[in-house]
């Protein structure tokens, strides 16, 4: 099946373009990045903070089934237009991955349609590299299905 979640990485770049089409209108798709009960639903993980405001700061908690944490991840929100852009830092605990730029533009194609467009800025092209050999966009894929699902329910 083909993946609805693009990735673009040209060679020697240390950046990524992600997009991804969603069958939803663009005010719901933007929720789904800003409402913590959302962001909870579709990534299968828990909101300690997330500060929706220029200066504003995120973080996530993901935890096993038996309750142990395995995955945490923080960042600084510098700019938040509603349903046009978030930019942001995205950093993983405990892993070797760089603090990472992310700038996410929300565009409205139909009043029912909308698409998502994700630039990631690297601190280098090896560290872009490292993170596709992991399944990332399989991953990334997969979340955004769950996006589309969880939130056309609100719809």
């Amino acid at each position: 099946m083909e993946r609805k979640t693009k990735i673009h990485a040209e060679e020697g770049k240390q950046e990524l373009l992600i997009t991804r089409e969603f069958d939803l209108p663009v005010a719901l798709l933007f929720k789904a990045y800003v409402v913590p009960e959302i962001v909870e639903q579709w990534m299968g993980t828990k909101v300690l903070k997330l500060e929706n405001r220029k200066h504003g700061s995120w973080r996530f908690e993901t935890s096993d089934a038996q309750g142990n944490v395995v995955f945490q991840s923080n960042g600084v929100i510098h700019d938040v237009v509603p349903n046009q852009k978030i930019t942001r830092t995205f950093e993983m605990d405990n892993t070797p991955f760089a603090t990472q730029l992310e700038f996410l533009e929300f565009e409205e194609l139909t009043s029912d349609t909308s698409k998502l467009t994700m630039h990631i800025v690297f601190r280098s092209v090896a560290d872009r590299d490292q993170l596709l050999q992991l399944p990332f966009a399989q991953g990334i894929n997969m979340a955004h299905n769950r996006l589309q699902e969880v939130v056309a329910q609100l719809n």
